[in-house]
């Protein structure tokens, strides 16, 4: 089991022979690897060696897409999240998700933010919960006053924010990035790079990133995936390396790893 942590850092997620198949092609197989808590894990490798499809297991996004099927045992905070009893939604408030491009909702920036927590009728001050999602985002100085502006007149960097403010909105325990920065700007990308670390003060963050220097400037952990293709050219998604992120890319100890972080393959 990969988890190389010290006692007092317990782990989010366990991930126990971890797959993925998308009907009967595997996407992703036999991944063993702990998450730890309040930290910033980092998902890196080429294109295709399932990481994105590994970070969807984790709130189980994968339930929406036609012929996915999960093998293996994925805890959270020791609970299975694929037993018979547990609620996809209910797994997907506690553990939310930011995309790659924002998904603002065709609504006012302050109705984007409480969206959730009126679905899940939540009760007490819904304009101070909007307005301290909005900071903790490090967003509220900047649409304080055009709150009832539509959301899509901010900028791309904004909008990712706001993103991140709504996911807060609903009580996460953990946030899901998927390739965030990859449509935004080096100046909106430094502003979220800011956030994520900012953020993992209190919540688990899991990113999937091909930025390898982004994954040196944000995460405490690297995990270094890779595909192997078969004779019908299909991938399949292998961990390969595990560890701590100034261990990964100072001192690999896989030989694959070392070839990649050198930008010998890709």
């Amino acid at each position: 089991m990969s988890g190389p942590f010290d006692a007092e850092t317990s782990p989010e997620f366990v991930l126990q022979h971890v797959g993925v198949m998308y009907g009967q092609s595997p996407a992703v197989a036999d991944v063993d690897l702990q998450i730890p808590a309040t930290q910033v894990t980092a998902f890196i490798g080429p294109s295709g060696c399932g990481k994105t499809t590994l970070l969807r297991t984790l709130n189980r996004m994968n339930d929406l897409v036609p012929q996915a099927r999960i093998t293996g045992t994925v805890l959270h905070r020791g609970r299975d999240l694929y037993a018979p009893d547990v609620d996809p939604i209910a797994v997907r408030r506690t553990i939310g998700m930011v995309f790659q491009k924002p998904n603002v909702f065709p609504k006012s920036i302050f109705d984007n933010v409480a969206y959730g927590p009126k679905i899940t009728k939540r009760t007490g001050d819904l304009a101070a919960l909007v307005e301290h999602c909005l900071r903790r985002a490090a967003l509220w100085d900047e649409v304080k006053d055009v709150l009832h502006k539509p959301a899509n007149e901010l900028s791309g960097g904004q909008q990712q924010r706001l993103v991140i403010a709504r996911c807060l909105a609903v009580g996460p325990e953990v946030i899901l990035m998927d390739e965030p920065c990859a449509s935004l700007d080096p100046t909106a990308t430094s502003r979220i790079e800011e956030l994520i670390v900012d953020l993992a003060r209190e919540y688990t963050i899991v990113i999937v990133t091909h930025n390898m220097q982004q994954a040196t400037r944000i995460s405490d952990w690297t995990a270094f995936f890779s595909a192997e293709v078969n004779q019908a050219g299909q991938r399949t998604g292998h961990l390969v390396e595990f560890g701590a992120t100034r261990q990964i890319f100072d001192a690999p100890v896989h030989a694959r790893t070392q070839d990649y972080i050198a930008g010998r393959i890709g």
